[in-house]
């Protein structure tokens, strides 16, 4: 118990830094991009911006309105911090560097996934304000249909593997890595984390304009904190699962690397793919409803059904297995 409790730790302690110091990072490469300084007040070059800002939110009043379901009001961004964090268990590090090493790690984490849908509909369900009703709908809709391609493409992937084991999928690109094979697929996979983190330019179930800030429009103080944490971990961890489907993982091409080497492999592939999903919110702008639906279930969901009928086929004739 004592250990499990210390390995839990190990990877919730270094996670949360890390989702402090990507805000950091989002903002100043926007800044950047923009030709704005970026936040440089608070420690050296802005560095501790981050801490301010969490222990702003944390001394708020906490306020819970009158015409709410308190009890849902509550739980929605529990549930969705406890899966957000939740699915790191599964995560390898290294060969064998994995808390929870599940031969169906790939189903586990879209089981958890989905549950942590349930987070925004409550919120937005247990709120009498229409923005943060609206905003629950929205994304509520969003997720379930990016969920489809998301679900096909990692499907695509263990076709090549032949399992659903996390680790097994990492080992099996010491020849070459799934972005080589599977780059169109890859490049799709890119954009559905964009709509399931509900990152911009997909970001409408919280767009600012419209309303005002979605399902979390009620929330303050530390229940605020939570749905901030949950979002930004969500970004982190498809980051690292992209690497992971795409990129080998904590392999290093022509390296037999263990220990700390395979950490910082895995860090670094999940670094370039957030600086790029930061990149993309500084470049695009936000899409319209419609055009979101359209993009998934005209465009995007046609071609990965055609892709999984094509590389099993492609599979079978080569006898890859």
């Amino acid at each position: 118990m004592l250990i499990s409790l210390l390995e839990a730790l190990i990877v919730i302690g270094p996670l949360l830094g890390s989702i402090a110091y990507v805000t950091i990072a989002e903002r100043k490469v926007m800044g950047s991009m923009q030709r704005r300084i970026g936040p440089n007040k608070v420690g050296y070059y802005g560095l501790l911006q981050a801490f301010a800002d969490a222990l702003k939110l944390l001394v708020k009043e906490l306020v819970l309105p009158s015409n709410t379901d308190k009890i849902l009001f509550v739980l929605a961004p529990m549930i969705s911090l406890v899966c957000g964090l939740l699915v790191w268990t599964l995560i390898p590090y290294g060969k064998g560097l994995v808390i929870a090493d599940f031969s169906l790690g790939i189903v586990t984490i879209l089981a958890i996934s989905s549950v942590a849908a349930y987070g925004i509909i409550l919120a937005g369900w247990a709120s009498n304000n229409k923005y943060s009703f609206i905003g629950s709908l929205r994304a509520t809709a969003q997720l379930i249909s990016y969920e489809v391609v998301f679900g096909l493409i990692i499907l695509l992937v263990i076709f090549f593997v032949g399992s659903f084991n996390l680790i097994k999928i990492i080992e099996a690109q010491k020849a070459v890595w799934y972005i080589v094979p599977l780059f169109p697929i890859a490049l799709m996979f890119l954009i559905a984390i964009l709509a399931e983190s509900n990152r911009a330019p997909f970001d409408l179930p919280e767009s600012e304009s419209e309303l005002t800030a979605g399902f979390m429009t009620e929330y303050s103080a530390f229940p605020f904190v939570f749905f901030f944490l949950a979002e930004y971990g969500a970004i982190v961890f498809l980051s690292t699962l992209s690497s992971i489907l795409f990129l080998g993982g904590y392999l290093i091409p022509g390296v037999e690397s263990n220990g700390l080497m395979t950490g910082l492999s895995l860090g670094f592939k999940t670094s370039i793919l957030l600086f790029i999903l930061i990149w993309i919110r500084a470049s695009f702008p936000r899409l319209r409803y419609d055009q979101l639906m359209a993009a998934i279930w005209c465009n995007m969901l046609p071609v990965v059904i055609a892709f999984s009928i094509l590389i099993p086929c492609i599979i079978k004739a080569f006898e890859i297995y």
